[in-house]
C-alpha cells in the first residue's frame, strides 16, 4: 500500500485504470505460459548462481529497505547473488514474463493484488504450494488469514504477501473534544451520528465536514466499505454474489445514506472539489477540513509530517451494529512476491521469496524500513518492531481472523471496477433502485468473468 511506504502513492484496488491496465496486458501471458503440477524446478540451489529480482519500489528510504533485504539474504545465502531492478511497473513486468531470457526477471513483486488470479490462471508465475510442502511451512498458520485468501486462486498459490496495507479509521481528536465525543465510534450508527456532530455548515459549504463519504473521496471505495460487512463476492460456482449477500445492499444503503445525511451529493462534491490532493500536505484530514478520514496505515507518517495543529487518533472503521462483537477488523490488502515460470532458477528463486517472505526479522526489517503492515503472523507479534504507538491498530487489524479482502478474479479487478461504477451512480442518484441494480452489476460481471475464460 504507496504503495508502499507512508511517502509514495498505494497502488492498490483503488488505482482501477493501473489494475485494468495490468490485467489487459496480462492476458496475453495465457498463451506464453503454463501450469506445473510440481515444483518443476531442476536446478541447484547451493551452486553459485544469480537470480534478478524486479520490483516496484522508488522512493528513497524504500529503495534503501529493499537493499538492507537483499543484503541480508544474500548474508544468509552467500552463493545466491541478487540483479535488483526497481521502479518496475507492471506492465513491464508483465512483458518480461512473457518473453523471458536472461534478463528477465526470476522473482517478482507486484502492488496490485487484483491481478493474482491472472497470474495464476495464466501460468505466469509458478504454484508455490510445492515450495511450501517442500520447506515445511504451512502458509495457513505463517500469513494472516486474509493475506493468505488474495495470494492464491483456485488452489493455485502463485504469490506470497511481502508486506501489507490495513485499513483504519483516522480522526481529529480535538475536533472530537470540542464536540463533546469521548470514544471513536465502534459501530456505523455511532459513526453516523459523530459524523453528523463534527459537521459545522459555513454557508452553502463547510466550515469542517465530520465526513467525506462520496466514493471519489480518498480511499473511501466500495471494497474498503464492504470489507467491514464481510462481504461474499463469489459463491462456489464461482457467480457473483452481489444480488444474494445483504452485506452488499447494507454498504451501498449505509453510504448513501452518509451522503444524504451530510448534505447531498451535490453539496458533497463541489466542497470536495475545492480540497487538497490524496497525497499532498494540503489532504484535507492534515488541514482539519475534514474530521474523520478512512485510510491505510501510511496516512499516519504522512499526516505527521504535514504537521497538523490537532491531536490524531487512530482507530478501526465502525462495523454495522449487528456485527458489533466484530470490531477491530478491516480491510486488508498488500504487495505480492511471485516467482516466473520462465525462470531457469526457480529453486535458487524459491530460497530469496522464502526468506523474505516468511524470515521473521526479514519482514520485521522489511516492515520497519517501508512503514508497511508486517505479512506474517509472527512478525506482526515481534518486539523488533518499531513503529508509533498509533500504529499497533493496523498491526492488529492485520492479524484479526474477521478482517476482509477482496478475492482474485480470472480477470483481475474487473468485477472491483464494474461495482465501483455502480457505488458512483447509486450515490449520485443516477441510480434508484437498488435492488434491480444490483441484479443487472451481478449479471455483468459473470459475463465479463465467462468471456475472460
Amino acid at each position: 500500500m504507496p504503495e508502499k511506504s507512508w511517502k509514495v502513492i498505494p497502488d492498490v484496488s483503488r488505482k482501477a485504470a493501473v489494475a485494468l491496465a495490468a490485467s489487459a496486458s496480462l492476458a496475453l501471458l495465457a498463451t506464453a505460459c503454463t501450469g506445473q503440477s510440481g515444483s518443476g524446478a531442476s536446478d541447484d540451489a547451493s551452486k553459485d548462481t544469480t537470480i534478478n529480482f524486479w520490483h516496484a519500489w522508488s522512493a528513497p528510504n524504500e529503495v534503501k529497505a529493499v537493499k538492507s533485504l537483499v543484503a541480508g539474504f544474500e548474508k544468509a545465502h552467500p552463493n545466491i547473488h541478487v540483479n535488483v531492478v526497481g521502479n518496475m511497473t507492471d506492465d513491464k513486468i508483465n512483458q518480461a514474463l512473457r518473453t523471458g531470457g536472461d534478463k528477465a526477471p526470476d522473482v517478482i513483486s507486484s502492488f496490485t493484488t487484483n491481478n493474482v488470479g491472472k497470474f495464476c490462471s495464466s501460468g505466469a508465475l509458478v504454484d508455490l504450494n510445492p515450495f511450501f510442502k517442500k520447506s515445511g511451512i504451512d502458509p495457513e498458520t505463517t500469513f494472516p488469514k486474509a493475506m493468505n485468501e488474495y495470494t492464491r486462486f483456485e488452489g493455485d498459490r502463485c504469490t506470497a504477501p511481502l508486506l501489507g496495507d490495513a485499513y483504519g479509521l483516522y480522526y481529529n481528536k480535538t475536533a472530537f473534544a470540542k464536540a463533546g465525543i469521548k470514544t471513536p465510534p465502534k459501530t456505523w450508527s455511532e459513526f453516523e451520528a459523530d459524523a453528523k456532530k463534527l459537521t459545522i455548515p459555513q454557508g452553502d459549504s463547510y466550515k469542517q465536514l465530520g465526513f467525506m463519504p462520496d466514493y471519489h473521496g480518498w480511499e473511501t471505495t466500495t471494497e474498503h466499505y464492504f470489507g467491514q460487512f464481510s462481504p461474499t463476492y463469489f459463491n462456489k460456482a464461482g457467480k457473483s454474489n452481489l444480488a444474494t449477500d445483504p452485506a452488499f445492499e447494507a454498504g451501498f444503503r449505509l453510504q448513501k445514506k452518509l451522503v444524504d445525511e451530510l448534505g447531498g451529493f451535490k453539496k458533497l462534491e463541489t466542497f470536495r472539489s475545492k480540497l487538497g490532493d490524496e497525497w499532498g500536505p494540503k489532504h484535507p484530514f492534515h488541514t482539519g477540513q475534514v474530521a474523520m478520514q478512512l485510510d491505510g496505515e501510511w496516512r499516519l507518517g504522512m499526516a505527521l509530517d504535514a504537521k497538523p495543529t490537532f491531536d490524531i487518533g487512530v482507530a478501526p472503521l465502525p462495523v454495522p451494529d449487528d456485527q458489533a462483537s466484530q470490531y477491530g477488523k478491516g480491510y486488508i490488502t498488500g504487495t505480492i512476491a511471485g516467482i516466473a515460470a520462465t525462470s531457469h532458477k526457480q529453486n535458487a528463486a524459491w530460497e530469496f521469496v522464502k526468506y523474505i517472505t516468511t524470515d521473521t526479522d526479514a519482514v520485521v526489517g522489511f516492515s520497519n524500513g517501508i512503514h508497511n503492515v508486517p505479512s506474517t503472523l509472527a512478525a506482526l507479534k515481534s518486539p523488533k518492531l518499531k513503529y508509533d504507538p498509533r500504529f499497533k491498530t493496523f498491526l492488529d487489524i492485520a492479524a484479526n481472523p474477521d478482517s476482509t479482502t477482496s478475492p482474485a478474479s480470472i480477470n483481475g479487478g474487473v468485477y472491483l471496477t464494474t461495482i465501483q461504477q455502480l457505488g458512483y451512480d447509486y450515490e449520485s442518484g443516477k441510480v434508484t433502485d437498488l435492488k434491480a441494480a444490483l441484479r443487472k452489476t451481478a449479471a455483468q460481471i459473470d459475463t465479463d468473468i465467462a468471456q475472460a475464460k
